[in-house]
């Protein structure tokens, strides 16, 4: 690997932590708030009623390749958000997201979340939307991340 490469690499590499943990600070601020809907059918009925107060759409990216009907469910919500306009992430880790924001009411599937109008200027927000933005200019149809189990 050359020095160029190698500087490359640990930039890209610092980039992906920062928007982890701004993507963690995100969506602990938006439980908080009660703007996270966690829940494949939960967020598609929001979806249905309330599409545009949605401002991100965070998919579960592990192990969704093993369940057919998961994968026909994210396909679905992936084309509606992405016809809708809504910022769309996959992340693997639900290990870590599972730690950050287990309570009662999200005990069960965390497949899908939506955050809906979190701080309207919320910094975190800013910093995951140029993420998926930079993605989707390298020709990633859905941007992914990697969140660290630390």
């Amino acid at each position: 690997m050359s020095p160029k490469e190698n500087l490359t690499s640990r930039i890209t590499d610092n980039k992906m932590r920062s928007v982890a943990l701004a993507l963690e600070e995100l969506l602990v601020t938006a439980q908080k708030q009660e703007c996270l809907t966690v829940g494949i059918y939960e967020s598609a009925q929001l979806l249905n009623t309330d599409a545009d107060s949605v401002v991100l759409c965070v998919l579960d990216a592990d192990g969704a390749e093993d369940d057919v009907a998961l994968q026909i469910h994210f396909t679905l919500l992936q084309s509606f958000c992405f016809d809708s306009g809504i910022t769309i992430l996959r992340v693997a880790g639900s290990p870590r997201l599972r730690r950050l924001l287990t309570t009662a009411d999200a005990a069960g599937d965390m497949h899908c979340m939506l955050v809906t109008n979190p701080e309207a200027n919320h910094c975190r927000l800013r910093e995951v939307g140029v993420y998926c933005q930079e993605s989707l200019r390298v020709d990633q149809w859905v941007p992914e991340l990697v969140l660290e189990d630390r």
